[in-house]
């Protein structure tokens, strides 16, 4: 089996991944051949985006099996030795809920497999079934998406969420980049999202190589070109949806979200329907991740604030589902009320 896209290749023995830290200036691919690895690249930050987390993982825990498999006399000794597999992968990033959707849905089919012979190759099988999925589902969300977009339309959009953050295509990102491939006239409004800058690194980077016309700004720009006129709708992605529609995303989302609904403009979310997390009710449950000082105090590797000063880098904000116009699925655009109309994704 293999695959292979901008952000990951799967060899059958290996999984290659962009090292997005490295981006746009280095384009290098790293070679992960076990699941402690893969924990490690998840942790550190060479593949982010909630579905990318996602697949990844999955990934990870087929090499945990072909690791173990061999090593083990008995299907319940490889269910042991997965379910401390399942735990190194499970505690890298705590808010993204693919994370825990695709390991939840690794370990599900594999004790439904329920031998030894052959479960690495299930399990592989499985984890590609997961990465393809993704990006079938991707542009069923960006043609949903992009009904959204009127030609001339100028779209600001926060963090990363292209390719870079899924399997491949996107999810705002592939919205818009789908309304671009259909002709339409649109300009980007990049937000440079501090403090790891994915917005000036990663999706400043997409959007050149689409040929998408855009403009990068810096976070604090955002609500002085809303005032001008020059933000027509707001499309970002999420990490973990609740059962009444409160977003978790990027540091920041929240502030953009207060802004375009000062302006009036329309605030729209775009993720696949494994980032809905209905086991809970609001985003005040979310856990959010507290990352390193070292973001915020340095930038390329260099210090830019004092020695001594106290730091918060929470990674994501929640945004209340009051502020959400639309949340955009590839099964269609759910509107309020969210806790009703989420409900109704999962019975189709």
């Amino acid at each position: 089996m293999h695959l292979k896209t901008i952000t990951m290749e799967w060899t059958g023995d290996e999984l290659l991944l962009i090292d997005q830290r490295k981006l746009p200036l280095e384009e290098i691919y790293n070679s992960y051949k076990d699941y402690r690895g893969v924990a490690e690249a998840i942790t550190t930050m060479v593949v982010r985006g909630a579905p990318a987390i996602g697949a990844t993982a999955g990934f990870g825990y087929a090499l945990g099996v072909k690791e173990v498999v061999n090593k083990v006399g008995s299907f319940s000794e490889l269910l042991e030795e997965m379910t401390k597999v399942k735990e190194v992968l499970a505690k890298t990033r705590p808010t993204a809920v693919n994370l825990f959707w695709a390991l939840d849905r690794m370990e599900k089919t594999l004790k439904e497999y329920g031998k030894l012979e052959g479960a690495a190759e299930r399990m592989e099988e499985e984890a590609m079934k997961i990465a393809k999925e993704d990006i079938e589902i991707n542009k069923a969300m960006g043609r949903n998406g992009a009904e959204l977009i009127k030609d001339g339309f100028r779209i600001l959009t926060h963090c990363n969420t292209g390719a870079l953050a899924t399997v491949d295509y996107g999810t705002a990102l592939g919205v818009i980049r789908t309304a671009h491939e259909q002709g339409k006239k649109i300009t980007v409004y990049a937000d440079e999202t501090r403090p790891y800058l994915q917005g000036a690194r990663l999706t400043a980077w997409e959007l050149v190589k689409y040929g998408i016309d855009a403009y990068l700004i810096s976070d604090n720009m955002a609500g002085w070109m809303m005032k001008l006129g020059n933000i027509d709708m707001v499309i970002v992605g999420a990490d973990r949806v609740t059962a009444n529609g409160d977003v978790a995303n990027k540091i920041g989302t929240y502030s953009v979200a207060v802004l375009a609904k000062k302006h009036g403009i329309p605030f729209y979310v775009a993720l696949p329907t494994s980032t809905i997390d209905m086991s809970l009710p609001s985003g005040d449950k979310i856990p959010i991740e507290e990352r390193s000082p070292d973001e915020v105090t340095h930038c390329g590797g260099k210090r830019i604030a004092p020695e001594g000063i106290k730091v918060k880098n929470p990674a994501f904000d929640v945004t209340d589902h009051e502020l959400v116009a639309g949340i955009i699925t590839e099964k269609g655009v759910v509107y309020p009320p969210y806790e009703e109309n989420l409900k109704k994704l999962f019975e189709k």
